[in-house]
């Protein structure tokens, strides 16, 4: 019998994919300090270490009570559970109460138990993923992107390199793409996805893009990958550039980055920029627009040699200008990535008047705009919802203020996979997080229920998107994935990758180690 394509597309991943290269030391869920390439690495905190340190032991001993060894119990629902669960009991050490991941205790021995809670049937729409092409001609030794993958978690995918540095791109393969977000993850659609760079320096062309997407559009009318069109309109001809985009790809959404650019940064209200570029793309009748806000991209600091960007003002990665382009474009899509969360700075509850940063800044926008919840702004999670999950009570205020203030209807789920490996981990501990009671009580935060979880993980997104989710979940039941998914179920070999420089500290060592020059 000819094998299916996703499975094909599998066994070429390589020796990361037997189960006895599993780091003995790795976890189902794990908290890191790892980057997505955008920002150096942060440390995590003490209570955050702990609970990692707690969580590993409690691996090891739940392990054994079970009768199994640890990495076979490291791919268990259980494990999984145990992992949250020790969480729970870390961070709390922190005052980290006003949020919790929600499971019994029982869930770390009964799987059953444990599977009532992070397993599910939701459809999962992931619009945030990405990778590379390795043998693109973007991989000159010194090329940003070339530099900045090797920060990455997913770098250290396989260990018969010789040099794991030099050839980390290779982990970010679309064979790895393909193993890590469908097969292992329940992720069921997802949008192929863009990085900040010079065109002439970009580590996935749209051509490639294209190509990985055939790689899981079957027959049958099947498709789980959608693509975007990467927009640089303050480069010279990115805006004429646009059409060509559209008619020859078949793009789903535009994806800009208001940081980054020849010139600096600008606002989407911006006359000369972001008005031309919104106008257009409403011309071509793709009315989808993702601008990445937060997670500011570079601050002139000059220790960190691996970031791919030159210092940009910081105020072009707030979301100043959000409310107003949503407001003046009711007809226009407004998907803001990362919701503006910035790393190092603290979520809590909204407060008219103390707005400096993060998330704050895009309810404020709101807000100021008379935009109201549920209309034509989107937030999503990519890196956000990872980042926070470490901080229970920031990831309670930074949901809550989302819920309440962008819509319960316009939260959408994002993981930036491949960067950080697998976004299984992140969808486990999504599933089980619950905003605490005397937070919902105080700041009119909603429960998160299975509902809501529902819709965050992928129904919301079938609107900007265009998705038919009942006929797209009916193509899913017969095409090739969904049966190499059931086939590779019966013996998964999850990489559960937590690799790469983790502090800036590590990092400076890793280039001492090689004579000051990465690589």
């Amino acid at each position: 019998m000819k094998a299916p394509p996703v499975a094909k597309a599998a066994s070429r991943v390589g020796p990361t994919t037997t189960r006895n290269l599993i780091d003995p030391f790795a976890a189902p869920i794990r908290l890191d300090s790892t980057s997505n390439g955008e920002f150096p690495p942060r440390p995590l905190s003490y209570a955050a270490r702990a609970a990692n340190h707690l969580a590993h032991e409690r691996l090891t001993a739940n392990a054994k009570k079970l009768g199994l060894d640890r990495r076979s119990f490291l791919v268990s629902t259980c494990a999984a559970a145990t992992s949250l669960l020790a969480f729970n009991d870390g961070l709390a050490s922190d005052r980290q109460r006003g949020g919790f991941y929600d499971l019994a205790p029982g869930a770390a021995f009964e799987p059953q138990l444990a599977s009532s809670v992070l397993d599910g049937d939701e459809f999962i729409f992931d619009i945030q993923t990405h990778h590379v092409n390795p043998d693109g001609d973007w991989r000159k030794p010194w090329a940003p992107w070339n530099l900045a993958l090797r920060i990455f978690p997913q770098a250290k995918c396989d260990r018969s390199f010789p040099s794991r540095w030099l050839r980390s791109a290779n982990c970010f393969s679309a064979q790895h793409f393909v193993k890590e977000i469908f097969l292992d993850s329940d992720t069921d659609m997802a949008v192929l996805t863009f990085v900040p760079s010079d065109p002439s320096e970009s580590p996935l062309a749209v051509e490639e893009a294209a190509a990985t997407r055939s790689i899981v559009d079957f027959l049958k009318g099947s498709r789980r990958l959608l693509l975007h069109g990467r927009v640089q309109p303050n480069f010279p001809g990115e805006i004429e550039r646009m059409a060509k985009l559209k008619e020859q790809w078949e793009i789903s959404a535009w994806k800009i980055y208001t940081q980054f650019g020849p010139g600096g940064g600008y606002f989407l209200d911006d006359p000369k920029v972001g008005i031309p570029f919104i106008e257009k793309a409403r011309e071509l009748g793709v009315k989808t627009i993702c601008v990445h806000k937060g997670l500011p991209l570079y601050r002139g600091v000059p220790w960190v040699p691996f970031l791919p960007l030159p210092p940009k003002e910081y105020v072009f990665s707030t979301c100043r200008d959000i409310g107003v382009v949503a407001k003046r474009y009711p007809d226009v899509n407004f998907i803001v990535y990362h919701s503006g969360y910035e790393l190092d700075k603290p979520e809590g509850p909204y407060r008219e008047g103390q707005v400096t940063h993060g998330i704050d800044t895009l309810v404020q926008s709101l807000l100021e705009n008379d935009v109201a919840p549920s209309s034509n702004v989107y937030a999503e999670l990519g890196t956000t919802w990872r980042r926070l999950e470490r901080e229970p009570t920031y990831a309670a205020h930074g949901l809550g203020k989302l819920f309440k203030f962008v819509g319960e209807d316009r939260v959408l789920w994002g993981t930036d996979s491949i960067w950080y490996g697998s976004p299984q981990d992140q969808i486990q501990a999504f599933r089980s997080f619950q905003i605490g009671s005397e937070l919902r009580d105080e700041f009119g935060y909603p429960e998160i229920t299975p509902e809501l979880r529902a819709k965050v993980l992928g129904l919301n997104a079938a609107a900007p998107y265009g998705i038919d989710v009942p006929a797209a979940r009916q193509a899913f039941q017969r095409d090739d994935t969904f049966h190499a998914r059931a086939e590779y179920a019966q013996a998964p070999e999850p990489s559960l990758i937590s690799y790469g420089p983790q502090t800036r500290r590590e990092f400076m060592r890793f280039l001492k180690q090689n004579g000051g020059q990465p690589g």
